[in-house]
């Protein structure tokens, strides 16, 4: 199933707001990125410029290829090449929003998966465990104080 471009830019979107959240965010950004290199190779997708990075790494400056996916427009890590050959645009440009989009997370991965060609596995929520009663100690903080020590 081909999807069009304007769906897989929302899907990439998706996954790269839901990473920045996430606690383990390694698999969302692998997929962000592989989908990005994809778009780019197939000219579906265009390298705008270099911006410094808004959070230095390690207090050093650092900089991020800006790349445009029909209406949207992501960061990516750049390479030797991209020194090179994109513009480097400078500070971050707040011109360059994305649209507001509604997908769900899952949505979006199943689209980033089939668009790259990867098996889709279902995240397996964990088990919840079962909770059970316990009953209240309120009232009763000294009960056995008071058994134990009473005078006959």
């Amino acid at each position: 199933m081909n999807h069009e471009i304007s769906e897989i830019a929302k899907a990439i979107f998706i996954i790269n707001r839901h990473a920045k959240t996430a606690l383990n965010p390694n698999e969302l950004y692998s997929m962000k990125k592989q989908a990005i290199e994809k778009l780019l190779n197939e000219e579906q997708a265009r390298k705008i410029g270099l911006h410094f990075s808004k959070r230095p790494k390690l207090s050093k400056q650092h900089s991020t290829v800006l790349v445009q996916v029909d209406n949207y427009y992501f960061h990516i890590p750049p390479n030797k090449q991209d020194f090179k050959n994109v513009k480097h645009l400078g500070e971050l440009d707040q011109n360059y929003r994305n649209p507001k989009t509604i997908m769900s997370l899952t949505q979006a991965r199943r689209i980033i998966c089939q668009y790259l060609n990867i098996p889709f596995r279902k995240r397996q929520k964990k088990e919840q465990k079962t909770s059970y009663y316990t009953p209240s100690s309120l009232g009763k903080w000294n009960y056995s104080y008071y058994q134990n020590n009473k005078r006959k």
